[in-house]
C-alpha cells in the first residue's frame, strides 16, 4: 500500500459529491480514508470531519451557481461554508442549437463575454469565494451535450484563438492574481488542434500545453464532471471514470471532479494509487500540482482556526438575514435591466391594461427536459418531500401570481369572452416545436376574440426565429425562467417599466 502522505497528496487531488443532506457514511469514508481534500455543495460540519482525520488544511467546498448577482450570492454563499463557485460561465454562444450551454453563456460576442466573466470573478472573489471560469477552451459552438456525448468542434487553432480562447484570455491577463480563480476543462474534442478525438479534459495539448504555456494560467485547474457520458461510457467513446482520472491528471489538470457514485469515486483514488505504484505518474507531479491547491486553500481558507471559527459564528442568523436583504435589491436591478423586447408587435398591444371584469390568459409550457447540466439528477422534477412537483413549474406558477396581483387572470384554462389579454410563454420552442403549434392555435383564436397576445420568451431568446405570421405580436425575452425574472417581465407587461435589456445574441436563420 501507497504510504499515508502520498494518499493523503492524491485526495487534494480529487473534488467529490455526494447524495442527501446528512453527513452520509461515504463521504465520511472519502474524507477520513481516502483523504480527500474537496467536496461539492456540502453541509458545514464537514470541515470539522476534515479536521479530525488529520487534513492539514480545510475542505474546499464548491457547487455550481451561476447566472446570479455574483457578489451578493458570493457572500450568503460564503456564509453557508462554501468557497468555490464553479462559474461563471465563459463559453461563447457561437451556435444557437446548442443544447447545454445557451442561456448560461453571456453571448456571442468573444470581448463581451471576457468583460462579463472578469466582472463576475471578481464579484465572486469580494466575497472570498474562488470563481472557476468554464468551459475551456469553450463549449459554446456546438449542438452536442457533453453530458450524453462527445461534442466535436470542428475549428482550427487559429479559429479559437479568435472566438472561443478570448474571454479565458482576457480573464488571464485581467489584473486578478493567478490564487485568485480557477479554470474548468470541459469534455469537448478540437480534432483540429489536438490531432485527435481525446476530449479536452483528458488532453496534455489542450491543458499543459495550450492552458499552462501558451496563455500562462498558473491557477488551480478543475475537471467537469467525469461521470459525463463523454468520459463515463465507452459506448460514447469514454474510456471510463476511473481510466478518465488518471488521464486528466497526466493531463496537467489539478482537480478532478467526480459527483455522484461512489464506487466510481472509489475506483478513480485507487486507480490513481495504482499509477503511482506503477511509475505511470510520479509522485513529484503531483505535489508539483499540489502547491497550488495548498496556495488556494491559503488564499480562500487562512487557517483551520479561521475556518472554525466562521464555523462557531453565533452571529450567523443576523449575517444570513442581512446578507439577504442587502441581496433584494441587486436582484430586482439586474433583472430589470435585463428584460429585452425581442420585436415590439402592433402598436398599442404593450403596455396591457389591467380590466376589472375580464382576465388576462396566461398559457406556458408543461415543463419538459432541459438538460443534464439543470434537470433534477434523477430526470424528475420532485419536492423537498420526494413527492412529484406540478408540472407546470413553480417559476411559472410565480408568473401567475406576479400577473394575478395587477388583474383577474387564468392559468391555462380558456372562456374567450372573458378576456381580455393573452400571455403565451415559451421555453426552448425552437427545439420543442410543439409549443410554436399550440402558439398559432391560440393566436387564431386571440385574434378572432380581438384579445391582446403577447409572447414570451423564457429561455433561450430563439423561439421565433424562422418563424413568420408572428411579427405583429410582442415578444419579451426574460432568459431564465425564475420568479425574479418573471416579476421583472411582468412589471414591463403592465407598462409600470421599460425593456431595458438587449440580447446578448445576433439573430440568424
Amino acid at each position: 500500500m501507497l504510504p499515508e502522505a502520498i494518499r493523503r497528496e492524491i485526495g487534494q487531488h480529487f473534488v467529490l459529491g455526494y447524495h442527501g443532506h446528512d453527513v452520509s457514511d461515504d463521504i465520511k469514508s472519502l474524507i477520513q480514508t481516502y483523504f480527500v481534500g474537496n467536496v461539492i455543495m456540502m453541509k458545514r460540519n464537514l470541515q470539522t470531519l476534515a479536521k479530525e482525520a488529520g487534513h492539514e488544511q480545510p475542505l474546499l467546498i464548491g457547487t455550481d451557481q451561476e447566472n446570479v448577482t455574483y457578489a451578493a450570492t458570493g457572500a450568503q454563499l460564503k456564509l453557508l461554508g462554501v468557497n468555490w463557485a464553479y462559474s461563471p460561465v465563459a463559453d461563447v454562444n457561437s451556435d444557437m442549437r446548442n443544447p447545454v450551454i445557451g442561456v448560461r453563456s453571456f453571448g456571442d460576442d468573444p470581448v463581451q463575454v471576457g468583460k462579463y466573466v472578469i466582472a463576475s470573478a471578481k464579484g465572486l472573489i469580494s466575497s472570498n469565494v474562488a470563481p472557476s471560469a468554464k468551459h475551456f477552451p469553450g463549449h459554446g459552438d456546438t449542438h452536442v451535450d457533453s453530458h450524453l456525448a462527445l461534442p466535436k468542434i470542428m475549428k482550427t487553432k487559429a479559429q479559437i484563438d479568435k472566438d472561443e480562447l478570448v474571454p479565458f484570455r482576457m480573464l488571464i491577463e485581467s489584473d486578478l492574481k493567478p490564487t485568485d480563480s480557477t479554470i474548468m476543462i470541459g469534455h469537448m474534442a478540437l480534432p483540429l488542434v489536438t490531432g485527435s478525438d481525446e476530449p479536452s479534459s483528458l488532453s496534455k495539448k489542450i491543458v499543459t500545453d495550450i492552458l499552462r504555456k501558451e496563455l500562462q494560467f498558473d491557477g488551480v485547474v478543475v475537471t467537469d464532471c467525469l461521470e459525463m457520458d463523454a468520459i463515463a461510457d465507452p459506448a460514447c467513446g469514454g474510456c471510463g471514470v476511473e481510466e478518465g482520472s488518471v488521464r486528466a491528471l497526466e493531463a496537467g489538470n489539478d482537480v478532478i471532479m467526480i459527483c455522484h457514485t461512489m464506487d466510481r469515486q472509489v475506483g478513480a483514488l485507487q486507480k490513481t494509487y495504482e499509477a503511482i505504484e506503477s511509475g505511470r505518474m510520479k509522485v513529484e507531479d503531483l505535489q508539483q500540482s499540489g502547491v497550488r491547491i495548498r496556495d488556494m486553500k491559503t488564499r480562500y481558507l487562512g487557517s483551520w482556526d479561521d475556518v472554525l471559527k466562521d464555523l462557531q459564528d453565533p452571529g450567523f442568523s443576523d449575517k444570513w438575514s442581512k446578507a439577504k436583504a442587502d441581496s433584494v435589491q441587486d436582484i430586482e436591478t439586474a433583472y430589470a435591466n435585463s428584460i429585452a423586447l425581442l420585436q415590439p408587435g402592433a402598436p398599442g398591444v404593450l403596455p396591457l391594461q389591467a380590466d376589472a371584469t375580464k382576465k388576462t390568459l396566461l398559457f406556458t409550457p408543461e415543463l419538459e427536459s432541459l438538460n443534464k447540466a439543470v434537470d433534477d439528477a434523477e430526470g424528475v422534477l420532485r419536492g423537498k418531500g420526494g413527492e412529484v412537483r406540478n408540472t407546470v413549474g413553480a417559476s411559472f406558477l410565480a408568473l401567475a401570481a406576479a400577473i394575478s396581483q395587477r388583474t383577474k387572470s387564468e392559468h391555462i384554462v380558456v372562456d374567450w369572452p372573458s378576456i381580455s389579454n393573452v400571455v403565451f410563454v415559451l421555453r426552448n420552442a425552437n427545439t420543442a416545436t410543439w409549443q410554436l403549434e399550440r402558439l398559432k392555435i391560440v393566436v387564431e383564436e386571440a385574434k378572432s376574440s380581438g384579445v391582446k397576445l403577447v409572447i414570451m420568451s423564457s429561455c433561450t431568446p430563439y423561439d421565433l426565429l424562422g418563424v413568420s405570421g408572428l411579427e405583429s405580436y410582442p415578444c419579451l425575452a426574460t432568459f431564465e425562467f425564475t420568479p425574479p425574472a418573471f416579476a421583472a417581465a411582468t412589471r414591463v407587461l403592465f407598462g409600470e417599466s421599460a425593456a431595458q435589456g438587449e440580447p446578448p445574441v445576433k439573430f440568424s436563420s
